[in-house]
Protein backbone atom coordinates (compact mmCIF):
# COMPACT_ATOMS: atom_id res chain seq x y z
CA UNK A 1 0.00 0.00 0.00
CA UNK A 2 1.29 3.73 -1.08
CA UNK A 3 0.04 6.49 0.61
CA UNK A 4 0.49 10.32 0.71
CA UNK A 5 1.21 12.80 3.16
CA UNK A 6 2.24 16.36 3.85
CA UNK A 7 5.70 15.99 5.36
CA UNK A 8 4.34 18.52 8.15
CA UNK A 9 1.32 16.04 9.26
CA UNK A 10 2.30 13.91 12.26
CA UNK A 11 3.89 10.85 11.97
CA UNK A 12 1.67 7.49 12.11
CA UNK A 13 2.80 4.13 12.84
CA UNK A 14 0.64 3.22 10.06
CA UNK A 15 3.29 5.48 7.63
CA UNK A 16 5.34 2.46 7.01
CA UNK A 17 8.64 3.43 5.05
CA UNK A 18 8.98 6.91 4.76
CA UNK A 19 9.59 8.54 1.31
CA UNK A 20 10.39 12.53 0.85
CA UNK A 21 9.65 12.93 -2.99
CA UNK A 22 10.58 16.88 -3.03
CA UNK A 23 13.38 17.93 -4.93
CA UNK A 24 13.84 20.87 -1.86
CA UNK A 25 14.48 19.89 1.68
CA UNK A 26 10.99 21.29 2.91
CA UNK A 27 11.21 24.22 5.31
CA UNK A 28 11.04 24.77 9.08
CA UNK A 29 11.48 20.78 9.07
CA UNK A 30 14.60 19.75 10.65
CA UNK A 31 17.37 16.82 8.82
CA UNK A 32 18.21 15.28 12.41
CA UNK A 33 14.37 15.22 13.63
CA UNK A 34 12.14 15.00 10.12
CA UNK A 35 11.27 11.05 10.58
CA UNK A 36 11.69 10.69 6.68
CA UNK A 37 13.64 6.81 6.42
CA UNK A 38 14.80 7.86 2.60
CA UNK A 39 14.73 11.28 0.54
CA UNK A 40 14.85 10.79 -3.27
CA UNK A 41 14.71 14.08 -4.83
CA UNK A 42 16.06 12.89 -8.35
CA UNK A 43 12.79 11.52 -8.51
CA UNK A 44 11.04 15.08 -8.40
CA UNK A 45 10.20 17.50 -11.03
CA UNK A 46 12.63 19.45 -12.61
CA UNK A 47 13.82 22.93 -11.44
CA UNK A 48 12.68 24.12 -14.35
CA UNK A 49 9.17 22.36 -14.68
CA UNK A 50 8.85 23.07 -10.98
CA UNK A 51 9.32 26.76 -11.48
CA UNK A 52 7.21 26.67 -14.75
CA UNK A 53 4.43 25.28 -13.12
CA UNK A 54 4.58 27.33 -9.40
CA UNK A 55 2.12 25.01 -7.59
CA UNK A 56 -1.29 26.91 -10.67
CA UNK A 57 -4.05 24.31 -10.39
CA UNK A 58 -5.00 26.07 -14.03
CA UNK A 59 -1.71 24.62 -15.60
CA UNK A 60 -2.04 21.04 -13.61
CA UNK A 61 -2.86 19.02 -16.37
CA UNK A 62 0.09 20.31 -19.05
CA UNK A 63 2.49 19.67 -15.55
CA UNK A 64 0.91 16.03 -15.40
CA UNK A 65 1.89 15.57 -19.00
CA UNK A 66 5.45 17.42 -18.67
CA UNK A 67 6.07 15.28 -15.02
CA UNK A 68 5.52 12.21 -16.87
CA UNK A 69 7.68 12.63 -19.79
CA UNK A 70 10.61 13.78 -17.18
CA UNK A 71 9.80 10.35 -15.75
CA UNK A 72 10.24 8.15 -18.58
CA UNK A 73 13.65 6.49 -18.01
CA UNK A 74 14.08 8.11 -14.42
CA UNK A 75 16.80 6.13 -12.75
CA UNK A 76 15.78 7.25 -9.70
CA UNK A 77 12.28 5.84 -10.67
CA UNK A 78 13.20 2.75 -10.70
CA UNK A 79 14.71 3.36 -7.44
CA UNK A 80 11.65 4.20 -5.43
CA UNK A 81 9.71 1.40 -7.48
CA UNK A 82 12.02 -1.44 -6.14
CA UNK A 83 12.04 0.47 -2.45
CA UNK A 84 7.96 0.28 -2.89
CA UNK A 85 8.06 -3.62 -3.84
CA UNK A 86 10.18 -4.33 -0.42
CA UNK A 87 8.18 -2.11 1.76
CA UNK A 88 4.86 -2.32 3.18
CA UNK A 89 3.10 0.03 3.75
CA UNK A 90 4.92 3.10 2.00
CA UNK A 91 4.38 6.90 2.18
CA UNK A 92 5.52 9.48 -0.55
CA UNK A 93 5.73 12.86 1.42
CA UNK A 94 5.47 15.71 0.31
CA UNK A 95 5.32 19.77 1.39
CA UNK A 96 2.91 21.67 -0.80
CA UNK A 97 -0.51 22.84 0.56
CA UNK A 98 -2.29 21.69 -2.36
CA UNK A 99 -3.13 18.03 -1.72
CA UNK A 100 -4.58 17.20 -4.65
CA UNK A 101 -2.02 18.64 -7.43
CA UNK A 102 1.11 18.15 -6.18
CA UNK A 103 4.48 16.21 -7.57
CA UNK A 104 3.26 13.30 -5.13
CA UNK A 105 -0.18 12.58 -6.82
CA UNK A 106 1.49 12.02 -10.30
CA UNK A 107 3.97 10.26 -9.14
CA UNK A 108 1.49 7.77 -7.19
CA UNK A 109 -0.25 7.24 -10.50
CA UNK A 110 2.71 6.62 -12.35
CA UNK A 111 4.41 3.87 -9.60
CA UNK A 112 1.47 2.18 -9.42
CA UNK A 113 0.70 2.07 -13.36
CA UNK A 114 4.64 0.69 -13.45
CA UNK A 115 4.42 -1.58 -11.11
CA UNK A 116 1.11 -3.28 -12.53
CA UNK A 117 2.52 -3.98 -15.76
CA UNK A 118 5.78 -5.30 -14.07
CA UNK A 119 3.39 -7.64 -12.35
Amino acid sequence: MIKLKRVYEPISVTDGERILVDRLWPRGIRHSTSNIDIWIKNVAPSKELRKWYSHDPKKWMRFKKRYKKELDGNTALNKLIRIVQSADPVTFLYAARDQRHNNAVVLLEVVKRMMKTKA
